[in-house]
């Protein structure tokens, strides 16, 4: 069962367990302002339990730097917009990881790290990647950050 997620009316639909809930249901909220105002698509999200595929596939992805996330995935996206495969997964702690995948094997391809307004940085991240700040509406400050990808996966 997936949820719309709604950008005018924040809703921690799918992310109550999360510290964080309330700033990390306006980060999803943001991507889904971002994909409406852009793509007139509906950003919607379905419970990562229920889609371990998309788990491994980031994950997958996430072994070109040797990097394995710790925090337990509470939501997942993946969906494909003008020749560019998204995948989404959002995870307790408050961090969300998207994958922007051309289609296009020359077209870009890259792995987007935000962290939510309150979180700490994860460990398995805080050594390796610098974050940038920007401010959200909806999601206060987001810190972020990315790696291009390298491998076809």
């Amino acid at each position: 069962m997936g949820y719309k997620v709604d950008f005018k009316n924040v809703e921690e639909v799918g992310l109550e367990t999360s510290p964080v809930a309330p700033a990390l249901a306006g980060l999803r909220a943001n991507e889904a302002r971002y994909f409406w105002n852009k793509f007139k698509h509906e950003f919607v999200t379905e419970p990562a339990s229920e889609h371990p595929d998309i788990i491994a596939y980031v994950n997958e992805v996430l072994s070109e730097r040797d990097l394995e996330i710790q925090a337990t995935p509470l939501e997942v996206s993946q969906f494909e917009v003008e020749g560019v495969k998204w995948t989404y997964v959002f995870y307790e702690d408050g961090l969300s990881i998207n994958v922007l995948y051309t289609l296009d094997p020359d077209g870009k391809r890259a792995v987007g790290f935000k962290l939510s307004d309150g979180m700490a940085i994860p460990a398995e991240l805080a050594e390796k990647f610098k974050f940038a700040r920007q401010k959200s509406k909806l999601a206060g400050t987001i810190r972020g950050t990315f790696f291009k990808i390298k491998q076809e996966h």
